[in-house]
């Protein structure tokens, strides 16, 4: 483990893929990135960055906590809204380079700071060969 990272650096390719140590690859900017679901409908609530602070502090807390690369600091989602991401499951992809949740949302639901439930409320379209968002 370096000083910057409570997590050990990756091992080999096998020992990283087939090993049993969570040994994240965070980016140059110091961040992997983290996809959060619902742990109940499957349903994808957001897509978020976590520095090896935030993922130490998650994994300690068993409540979600993220690196806000717009405002620059470590944030625990739900502290002001209320909408506290309890961590039911945590996965890591084959190279762990990515995280996935599986979590239980307090207050209303929600997860988007627009209000909605779901930071996904649009979908991309073609109209004239010219992509369009429109609400889902």
């Amino acid at each position: 483990m370096t000083a910057s990272t409570p997590f050990p650096p990756p091992g080999s390719k096998t020992e990283l893929e087939e090993g049993s140590t969570l040994s994240p690859r965070f980016g140059a900017d110091g961040l992997v990135t983290c996809i959060t679901t619902d742990a109940a409908t499957g349903d994808i609530l957001m897509v978020a960055h976590m520095n090896a602070e935030a993922l130490a502090k998650t994994l300690a807390t068993g409540e979600a906590w993220y690196w806000s690369r717009s405002r620059g600091e470590l944030w625990h989602k739900g502290a002001t809204s209320g909408q506290v991401q309890t961590v039911l499951e945590m996965r890591v992809d084959c190279d762990q380079d990515a995280l996935l949740l599986k979590v239980k949302v307090a207050g209303d639901g929600g997860c988007c700071h627009t209000g909605r439930r779901s930071c996904f409320y649009r979908k991309v379209e073609l109209f004239n060969s010219e992509p369009r968002l429109v609400t889902a």
